[in-house]
């Protein structure tokens, strides 16, 4: 698994420095106007992807009848990948002074929750949740210029704790999802 997350690490934290603060304006579907649609909103599905990839390079027998706590192994290299990607959006955010790139290491948090969650209901969940969530959000997630619906956490401010607390609670949940269900072939 460590081959495929190590360079999605390193994409991540190329495309956080680089891009933290573009956007592109998009025509909002329930508000009038413009939405906008930050890279940093976009820059977590890499991390999403390569741990979904990573977690399907699996061997069924060798995970059943081995001795090793491998859902235990599993949740461990999420957690630590995740904490990597939040400490360098973190860094490069207060670097640069750039609440969007902070904004990705926290949206980081709620989108491998949610690709854990999706992937605990089926298989092929795990991928689409997140890139869906990232889109619907894109150009459903705005009430008017700059200020998202209280469901879009995605698009809220770096520095609003509930929504934090919310991120924070859908990665655990994610994380009990990985260890308690069972992974189909």
């Amino acid at each position: 698994m460590a081959p495929v997350i190590l360079p999605g690490l390193v994409a991540f934290a190329l495309l956080t420095a680089l891009a933290h603060d573009q956007f592109v304006a998009l025509p909002g579907l329930l508000g009038p106007g413009t939405s906008l649609l930050f890279l940093m909103n976009i820059v977590p599905l890499i991390i999403t992807g390569t741990l979904t990839h990573g977690l399907a390079q699996r061997l069924p027998e060798s995970e059943e009848t081995g001795t090793r706590a491998v859902r235990r192994y599993d949740a461990a290299l999420v957690s630590l990948t995740v904490a990597a990607s939040a400490a360098t959006a973190w860094s490069i955010g207060h670097l640069s002074h750039s609440a969007a790139a902070t904004e990705a290491g926290r949206n980081t948090l709620f989108l491998v929750g949610l690709t854990l969650l999706g992937g605990a209901i089926r298989p092929q969940l795990a991928s689409v949740a997140p890139v869906t969530w990232v889109f619907v959000t894109a150009f459903a997630g705005y009430r008017d210029f700059r200020r998202p619906w209280p469901w879009a956490v995605t698009l809220h401010p770096a520095g609003y704790l509930p929504t934090f607390l919310f991120c924070l609670a859908v990665f655990a949940g994610g994380l009990a999802a990985l260890t308690r269900t069972r992974r189909s072939a």
